[in-house]
């Protein structure tokens, strides 16, 4: 255990992410010597920020919480203290089953336990609003909070409350912190980004807040993520493609396409007007890339509903496509209301088959692309490549540009064109050219 050191650990999304970098920077000022996910924890201090939004990444939580109780019983960690939205969603219940924690802070209260600690150094007072943990090319930028939408399988609602947009003025001077500090490509977060603005200026301002933020000098690329289909503000489209450093990338997910199970899930949207957003989005930016997940074995779903998801991910052909299986939560809709009588066996089935289809797109599009010049940025080396992303690209979750290093030397967070030389099912391999 070192001394005046804390030790800050992540789990679950990128949103989740920026909560942690907001703490550590307020840590840092105070002096503190900040780390985040080292492999081994050291600190006088262990913060683990966790996730509680599906059975998966609740358990993840919670065996993390209990791998550092161990090592704080053998003297290896000092207090250990948990944050995030497990300990939002189920605070008693944590203080009784793992008492061997600290300190509990919820969603919105993490930074009461900055506060709660001494200044020992006042060694870092620079302007800049967080440290980021990301390399230092990119970061994410939350521009909201919360969501009012209600779908009937979904927990985060009751985690994060309603939503609570960030002023643009609150957002542009972040992203001008960010870039003074060498971010060239801005990842926008949001549980539901295209609802951004109502709540604050009673009207979607999504559209004027990109357009901003691409007029921000040294800002390379902008990339969206989390948008919903319903009353899709088409304006954001025009806004994407006024502004060449607007990425041809957006993240929408969709979660199915019968209108049985759109209607049981709450999605407020039809299978009509999911086509059509898709399809005006398509024709608006032609070559954009779209990223959208599916939820498979929702109660209810019968093999007809998931045949007809099946035949539209063959049509719609997305660049990118991620899915899972329904995993009851409690306080949910579904689960209060709805009998979870699709079978594991058939689910994981049913996400298989999906997936396959998705596998033989996806290495289709990719190969597509053999021969052709593209944009790049280098995140890393690893072994005999560089690996870098093209705009189609968010990183960790999107294929990524394999450039041999024997070729010629390129420089993390530097911007490049390649010519693309081979394909694999979702990754792509390159050679320098400029």
């Amino acid at each position: 255990m070192k001394k005046n050191r804390i030790d800050i650990i992540t789990m679950g999304c990128s949103k989740n992410l920026v909560d942690s970098e907001g703490l550590m920077r307020l840590l840092a000022r105070k002096g503190y010597d900040v780390y985040h996910d080292d492999e081994t924890p050291q600190g006088e201090y262990v913060v683990i920020n966790t996730c509680g939004f599906i059975g998966d990444a609740k358990e993840e939580s919670i065996n993390a919480i209990l791998e550092l109780a161990e090592a704080k019983k053998r003297g290896e960690i000092g207090q250990l203290i948990v944050m995030g939205c497990l300990s939002e969603r189920y605070l008693s219940e944590l203080e009784t089953a793992i008492p061997e924690v600290d300190r509990y802070y919820g969603k919105f209260n993490f930074k009461d336990f900055a506060a709660s600690l001494p200044e020992i150094a006042c060694k870092d007072k620079q302007a800049d609003i967080r440290l980021t943990t990301t390399p230092r090319h990119y970061a994410y930028i939350k521009i909201s909070e919360g969501c009012d939408r209600k779908c009937a399988y979904c927990a985060i609602p009751l985690i994060t409350g309603q939503h609570k947009s960030r002023t643009i003025e609150d957002i542009i001077e972040e992203v001008e912190s960010l870039v003074a500090a060498g971010v060239r490509e801005l990842n926008v977060i949001a549980q539901e980004l295209t609802y951004y603005g109502i709540d604050i200026y009673h009207e979607r301002k999504i559209a004027e807040l990109i357009d901003r933020m691409a007029k921000v000098k040294g800002v390379k690329w902008i990339r969206l993520h989390y948008a919903y289909p319903n009353q899709f503000p088409m304006e954001l489209l025009d806004a994407m493609k006024r502004n060449d450093n607007v990425c041809k990338y957006i993240d929408i997910a969709l979660q199915h396409i019968s209108d049985n199970m759109l209607e049981r899930m709450h999605r407020n949207t039809t299978k009509e007007e999911t086509e059509e957003v898709v399809r005006r989005i398509r024709q608006a930016l032609p070559g954009i890339h779209i990223r959208t997940t599916f939820m498979v074995g929702f109660p209810g779903e019968t093999e007809e509903d998931f045949l007809e998801l099946l035949d539209f991910v063959k049509r719609a052909r997305f660049e990118r496509m991620g899915a899972f299986a329904y995993s009851e939560e409690e306080g949910t809709f579904s689960a209060e209301n709805y009998e979870d009588d699709v079978p594991d066996e058939v689910k994981q089935v049913r996400l298989s088959k999906l997936m396959r289809v998705q596998q033989g797109i996806s290495a289709e599009i990719e190969a597509a692309k053999i021969g052709s010049i593209m944009d790049v940025v280098i995140d890393r080396r690893e072994g005999d490549y560089y690996i870098a992303r093209s705009e189609f690209s968010s990183p960790e979750i999107d294929p990524e540009v394999l450039i041999p290093v024997a070729e010629r030397t390129l420089r993390k967070g530097c911007f490049y064109k390649v010519r693309i030389t081979a394909a694999e099912e979702f990754d792509l391999y390159a050679t320098a050219v400029l």
